[in-house]
């Protein structure tokens, strides 16, 4: 006699997983990195990416664990965007992401394919934190997360960095 068959393991699907966005720089590792961090203000799409749209003259990383990342308006107000919460140059940070109705995490990786090659991954997570209402609501796209708008936001973001960087590979 043989023993009953056991039920096969299943695992639920998330219901909110990470965005996840990816390109490939001509660019070594450091300038890649450095551009990301330095630069920023002059390569981030503000509009519509930003609180303060065409108002917004900088855009600063704090380089350092605890530092906040903010946007600078043409009157001097800052508007945070978040706070680093790891900082590991020039291989990645983690930031939170305070543009969500609850702070959700962004995490910007950077590996060395070659000489003058460089993957900058990013991974947005935390959207289970958020309601269903919530991850309907309107970003700098309409629709939110459920929409998708989040991800072709960040394919948006990368495509300008890349081309802040040296060029997309």
């Amino acid at each position: 006699m043989t023993a009953p068959a056991e039920p096969a393991a299943t695992a639920a699907p998330l219901r909110t997983p990470p965005v996840r966005q990816a390109t490939t720089v001509r660019s070594d590792l450091e300038h890649t990195f450095h551009t990301f961090v330095a630069t920023i203000g002059a390569w981030w799409p503000v509009t519509p990416f930003s609180r303060g749209g065409d108002r917004v003259r900088d855009v600063t990383i704090e380089r350092h664990e605890g530092g906040r990342v903010y946007e600078t308006w043409d009157d001097g107000t800052e508007s945070d965007w978040g706070r680093i919460l790891a900082w590991d140059p020039p291989h990645r940070f983690v930031m939170t992401w305070e543009y969500t109705p609850v702070p959700t995490e962004v995490e910007l990786s950077f590996r060395a394919l070659g000489p003058a090659l460089t993957r900058v991954s990013v991974e947005h997570r935390g959207w289970e934190a958020l309601t269903p209402e919530q991850l309907a609501e309107d970003c700098a796209m309409p629709g939110g997360y459920s929409t998708g708008s989040y991800s072709i936001g960040w394919v948006t973001i990368l495509g300008r960095f890349a081309d802040a960087a040296g060029g997309a590979a």
